[in-house]
């Protein structure tokens, strides 16, 4: 059957429109563009609306992510009534809650909202309206740094928050009144504050709680309330860690033997008042667990009175009677941990760590080998224990002579070199390496000043792994020296230790102190705090310069007005 030729050209011209239309091209350049912001409602600076729904139009098809952590409402609401949808080109936000009356709120999404084809964010997303008549215009802004840097040297999960001066809550309770995140450099803007006095907090929400949990997250508070009725700009946070968890006797219970006292976490300071005290009663530290030997007493308590502080100055002092029993359970073996791997020069030291309190030495097989067949025997007079009350740390510094090469010298003791004071002496030798460095291949000497009246001051050399490889206390000036150095790459720091025990100390937010200082040298050329030793080189001008402190930089922004603060209470936290 023939076709007709009008059928033909009609159906040719339908194939040829069919192949003239548009479609999505395969390929070609990647979508950068991130979505527009169209309009909402309320409008972004709108006044005198309480909304029950925000809903925001986009130029594009958009979705929302991890909003409960990137989208930011200050003044605090509960965000976990939000319920946020993305349909189409449109964000809908439901706000199942009465907003305050005569208040500027701030919805800060970051980069929660992007579009759909490539992640790209939409950039600067935020809106802002009042309840009241007007919006307030009030910035807090600054910067917020770790005293202990990490490798990764920008600044992440760090926020800042302000809470209203009759608030009972704080960072460690509840959420902040106002928050703002701080960017990869620790800047920060908190933006439409209304007047008032204000109490100024930093710290590392790594958990995404919007408070601080003192045990795990590092964090920074001004000690004085602040009045903002004007910007104020400038402000300074030194963010450190410190546990603020109770610090108590957990449990107590005799132990075999021995006697043993389980704290709510590891103490850095311990006193025991005792006849017998290192004559016959001795104790171990073993992370969170205090144990009490006594070699004579069986079936019997004694009453032993302890001081025991953790690390940011919480005390446990008591009175207890610890029992110690006869027991036939078989004693914990004697181990022997050593820092081998070190260098030196001249002086040989190494400190052997033992899991019990040490009795007795026997140097007969204690020695120094080295080469295939040298030997120098270690004798009483180069060993000491670096805690006179602590017999589980011994510290051996023998000197080394001149005319010996460099190469690997050898701490070797025998199995029964270690007695310990339940009697048992160490299974295992003993065999811990350590290297004799040519004088060559070391820096001849790096030194300056640490810009600071303060004293005493610890000036701490830092190798790439962040370990303290040499360090030196200041007590009358504040220049430094540091010789016999290998060649490396290096980081110098200064802490001002204001209470003269020779560590550094958090700062305690009950006790409304701040930490010791800590100052790094940095490099002028770049401002890193890393700087390169060679063989041969002196630096005496590595000079280290003090930062602030928390807090403003004008002393007129705190209130001269006495204020009442009402008392704060930190929650247990679950151990």
């Amino acid at each position: 059957m023939r076709v007709p030729y009008s059928i033909i050209v009609y159906l040719g011209c339908i194939l040829l429109g069919a192949c003239a239309r548009e479609s999505t091209p395969m390929g070609g350049p990647k979508d950068e563009i991130p979505p527009v912001f169209l309009s909402s409602n309320p409008a972004d600076q709108s006044l005198r609306v309480k909304p029950e729904e925000i809903v925001m139009d986009f130029s594009e098809f958009v979705k929302v992510e991890n909003a409960n952590k990137q989208l930011i409402v200050t003044p605090r609401i509960d965000k976990q009534e939000l319920e946020i949808v993305a349909i189409k080109n449109r964000v809908r936000i439901k706000l199942n809650q009465e907003l305050e009356d005569n208040t500027t709120y701030v919805f800060n999404f970051q980069q929660s909202v992007k579009d759909i084809t490539e992640n790209n964010p939409a950039e600067n997303l935020k809106l802002v309206f009042s309840t009241g008549d007007e919006i307030d215009s009030l910035n807090f802004s600054g910067r917020a740094r770790f005293m202990f840097p990490s490798k990764d040297k920008t600044i992440k999960d760090v926020l800042v928050g302000l809470y209203e001066i009759q608030d009972t809550t704080d960072i460690f309770t509840a959420s902040p009144y106002y928050i703002a995140q701080a960017d990869t450099a620790g800047r920060f803007n908190i933006t439409n504050i209304k007047a008032g006095t204000y109490r100024a907090y930093a710290w590392k929400d790594i958990n995404n709680s919007l408070k601080a949990e003192s045990k795990t997250e590092p964090y920074a508070y001004f000690t004085d309330p602040i009045l903002i009725d004007q910007h104020i700009e400038d402000v300074h946070f030194n963010i450190f860690p410190g546990d603020l968890t109770y610090f108590r006797v957990n449990r107590t219970s005799p132990s075999g033997t021995n006697y043993d006292l389980v704290l709510s976490k590891p103490p850095v300071q311990i006193e025991i008042d005792h006849p017998d005290i290192n004559t016959e009663l001795f104790y171990r530290v073993s992370d969170r667990t205090l144990r009490l030997y006594h070699t004579r007493l069986r079936d019997d308590s004694t009453q032993v009175r302890l001081n025991i502080m953790d690390s940011v100055g919480f005390r446990i002092d008591t009175t207890l009677y610890a029992r110690f029993e006869e027991s036939t359970r078989n004693k914990e073996k004697l181990d022997i941990t050593a820092d081998s791997g070190k260098g030196f020069v001249n002086n040989l030291t190494a400190v052997l760590t033992f899991n019990k309190p040490l009795s007795e030495v026997y140097f007969d097989s204690l020695m120094i080998r080295y080469d295939t067949a040298g030997v120098i025997p270690i004798t009483r007079q180069y060993l000491s224990l670096p805690d006179s009350t602590d017999f589980t740390r011994l510290q051996i510094s023998m000197p080394i002579a001149d005319t010996l090469r460099a190469g690997t010298y050898t701490v070797y003791a025998a199995d029964s070199t270690f007695r310990d004071v339940e009697g048992l002496y160490n299974e295992s030798r003993l065999e811990a390496n350590y290297k004799k460095i040519k004088a060559e291949t070391l820096t001849d000497e790096i030194s300056g000043i640490v810009n600071t009246d303060e004293l005493p001051i610890i000036v701490q050399l830092l190798n790439r792994r962040g370990e303290i490889v040499k360090e030196v206390y200041l007590t009358t000036i504040n220049r430094f020296s540091l010789t016999d150095i290998e060649a490396g790459d290096y980081q110098l720091r200064a802490i001002i230790d204001r209470n003269s025990n020779r560590r550094w100390d958090p700062g305690n937010f009950t006790d409304n102190t701040l930490p010791e200082p800590i100052y790094y040298y940095q490099n002028p050329t770049n401002q890193s705090r890393d700087f390169m030793l060679k063989a041969g080189w002196s630096n005496t001008a590595l000079n280290i310069n003090p930062i602030r402190e928390t807090g403003l930089p004008l002393q007129e922004n705190i209130p001269e007005i006495e204020i009442e603060i009402p008392d704060f209470v930190i929650p247990e936290e679950n151990n």
